[in-house]
């Protein structure tokens, strides 16, 4: 079947509109429809974005729609929720907790667990791969190193499979003559992101629209590129039964493999906090879907 290239974002708040704008302005999709309890709220903003599409590089179908939309979609995206709060972690969260609440939608529509996917720790990497190439005055492109784990406090870096280019970071701070404290500081940062921008705008929107935005077009032009998102894990890292941040492979199909990297201890006892912090709410969550 050829793809419709047809994306439904369901929330109409400040992400999913920086994911939208995001794709108008980056093109690629043929229709975008977009979903929210206020009606005329995604009525306006879909007008609002369709008034610029003589300036965007193709023509895209935008417009408000029902649920009904969702049937031939290529991409359901949700971002509906609340805002998180200063001082608020997302666990506290009705919806923001993303590696849980994908494990919700997986098992509320029973679609194969390699096609619901979360965010996970897609931009958390980002910021990380930012804050290390601005450190060490190198693009972030040539940064490849990766959070994984829950995408809030329990996250970590897997340093010992972090490369500027196809060398070692930890060689490279060696070279310069820079402490390996560093790395803790950049995680530090990385970590407080957030909530340091909550504190001084309120939100966070642009960077994870971008995320979401590369997340979509990965999938639709089936591009096999590893992005940590989450993910079910079955026997990965020692582990089984939720959704949580790991590097995978991303294709037409979805999670089409997950990049089982050798963690170095202190990593691996990282991730298994990481685990057990998502997998003890996961328990709560599987006794309110048995009600």
């Amino acid at each position: 079947m050829v793809s419709k290239r047809k994306i439904v974002l369901v929330g109409t708040g400040f992400v999913g509109m920086s994911m939208a704008y995001a794709l108008e302005n980056q093109g690629g999709i043929n229709e975008l429809v977009l979903i929210d309890v206020l009606k005329e709220k995604a009525e306006g903003e879909a007008m609002d974005l369709a008034h610029g599409l003589s300036c965007a590089p193709s023509r895209i179908d935008i417009k408000a729609g029902d649920y009904n939309e969702c049937k031939d979609a290529d991409i359901v995206v949700i971002t509906a929720g609340l805002a998180q709060k200063p001082g608020q972690t997302r666990l506290e969260l009705a919806t923001n907790p993303v590696d849980l609440m994908t494990y919700v939608v997986q098992k509320v529509s029973n679609f194969p667990k390699e096609k619901v996917i979360g965010s996970g720790t897609v931009l958390d990497t980002s910021r990380l791969r930012y804050l290390i190439g601005d450190r060490l005055k190198i693009s972030p492109k040539n940064v490849h190193a990766y959070i994984m784990g829950e995408h809030g406090d329990s996250s970590f870096v897997a340093w010992s499979h972090s490369y500027i280019g196809c060398k070692p970071l930890i060689d490279i701070l060696k070279e310069r003559g820079k402490s390996e404290k560093i790395l803790d500081e950049i995680y530090t940062e990385v970590q407080q992101a957030a909530y340091e921008i909550i504190n001084r705008k309120k939100a966070t929107y642009y960077g994870i629209g971008l995320g979401l935005a590369k997340l979509v077009k990965t999938i639709l032009n089936n591009e096999h590129e590893i992005l940590t998102v989450s993910t079910y894990i079955n026997n990965n890292y020692n582990h089984s039964g939720i959704y949580i941040g790991v590097p995978a492979i991303i294709s037409n199909k979805g999670v089409e493999d997950i990049l089982n990297i050798e963690l170095s201890n202190e990593e691996q006892a990282k991730f298994d906090n990481s685990f057990e912090v998502l997998d003890n709410m996961r328990k709560d969550i599987d006794r309110e879907l048995e009600k």
